[in-house]
Parts: structure tokens; C-alpha cells; sequence
């Protein structure tokens, strides 16, 4: 199959012909899938242009100018150009007053501190197991390095798990879904997809009812559930 499985997105023009807002990312990163999905939950309209990877345009000097990490995602909002993914989240939702990016500073925090530590601990943790067993051809791969990594993400793993299983919760931070939940769903359908699956990965049965809950949103269904790519 091909990289872009899903066909990009066009806006509603406003009566100028503009869209306020604009998404530059291939629909593969798992990064433009937290902006993605995260667009579906406010009921946005935005323009998404194809970069990265085999789609290039991110060495570009004008590319480049908005966004010197020559990395996806990069949004521009009426002007505004923001890159790195859970700053765009938290931009998106606390600008549009959505209830994924809690008032409460306790709430707020909290959610904060599961993205830092999607960035700082599971991220790293997990990244060998992604790219070896989907990004690297079979007879390529270094097995060592994606058994280190699967039981590295796995450990990572077992902490949400204790963390929900200890609260009851349907998600990771209540009774309702933040931004948290998206960022960390998206990694979350790397551990739970064929695609990287090796033998003796553990179950973590209050993990898996989370990610069924999240699992059924919209949002995820359409950008993150698709074969990994």
C-alpha cells in the first residue's frame, strides 16, 4: 500500500478563499496524527499539505523558515506558525476552550505531565520496535535491538496500566478524555498493532480497556487506527 492512505483533507474557504488554518505533515507520522485527530475532535476545518519523508519539502528554505527542525507536523493559524506536536495540541485545544485541555492548573498539569513523559520516557523507549518491525525490511533487522526496545516500551507500558487499573478510570486522567489521551493513543496503537507485534510482549488488561475506549473515537478510527506505515 502506499504511504498516504488517506486522501488529503480540503477545508471550507471562508469568503476570501483562505482557511484560517494549514497542517503540513505526511498522514504516517505519528506525530501529525495526534494533530489530526485532535482537529477531529474540535470539528475543525484546516488544509493538510503532504511533507516528509518521500514527500519531501521539509529541506526547503521556505519550509525551513517556519520550521528550522525540518520536521512534521507545522501548523500556521491566521498567521500564527507553531511546530512540535503537543505544543500544537495544547495550542489548538486551550485556544478553542476545549474541555481536552483542562482549566483546572491541577488538571492542566496533569495532562501535561503524561505529554512530557510521551517525549522524555515512552518515545525513546519504543522507537527501535516501531522502525524495525515496520520501517526496516524483514532481512534488515536487528532483532536484539527490537527485543531491547519492546521490553524497554513494555515497562513503560505496565506504569499506565498500574496507573489507570489504580484509579478505575476510563481514561488516563478521569472520567473524560484529554489531550493526553490522544498523544499517548497514538503510541499506544504501535503497542497494541500486529504490525509490532514479537513474542513475549505482555497483556496489560486495564491498558487494553483504555485503548478500546479511545479506539472508538471518530477521530482515532479515521487517522490512527489505519496499517501503520
Amino acid at each position: 500500500m502506499t504511504r498516504n492512505t488517506i486522501p488529503p483533507y480540503h477545508a471550507p474557504r471562508t469568503a476570501s478563499g483562505d482557511c484560517m488554518l494549514k497542517v503540513w505533515g505526511r498522514v504516517n507520522s505519528v506525530n501529525v496524527k495526534k494533530v489530526l485527530w485532535l482537529l477531529e475532535e474540535l470539528d475543525l476545518p484546516y488544509d493538510r499539505v503532504d511533507a516528509g519523508m518521500e514527500f519531501g519539502l521539509v529541506n526547503e528554505p521556505a519550509y525551513r523558515a517556519m520550521n528550522p527542525n525540518g520536521r512534521v507536523p507545522t501548523i500556521e493559524d491566521d498567521g500564527f506558525v507553531l511546530w512540535e506536536s503537543n505544543s500544537i495540541l495544547r495550542y489548538l485545544a486551550a485556544k478553542h476552550g476545549s474541555p481536552l485541555y483542562p482549566a483546572s492548573p491541577a488538571a492542566r498539569a496533569s495532562a501535561d505531565r503524561w505529554m512530557d513523559w510521551q517525549l522524555s520516557t515512552l518515545g525513546p523507549a519504543e522507537r527501535n520496535l516501531f522502525w524495525g518491525m515496520v520501517r526496516t525490511p524483514a532481512d534488515q533487522r536487528d532483532m536484539a535491538a527490537v527485543m531491547a526496545a519492546a521490553k524497554a516500551a513494555g515497562e513503560c507500558w505496565a506504569m499506565l496500566d498500574a496507573h489507570i487499573a489504580a484509579h478505575g478510570w476510563p481514561f488516563i486522567d478521569g472520567e473524560h478524555m484529554t489531550v493526553a489521551d490522544i498523544v499517548l493513543g497514538c503510541y499506544a496503537r504501535r503497542w497494541f498493532g500486529p504490525e509490532v507485534h514479537v513474542p513475549g510482549m505482555p497483556h496489560f488488561p486495564a491498558l487494553a480497556a483504555w485503548y478500546a475506549a479511545i479506539g472508538a473515537r471518530p477521530g482515532f478510527r479515521r487517522w490512527v487506527a489505519v496499517p501503520m506505515t
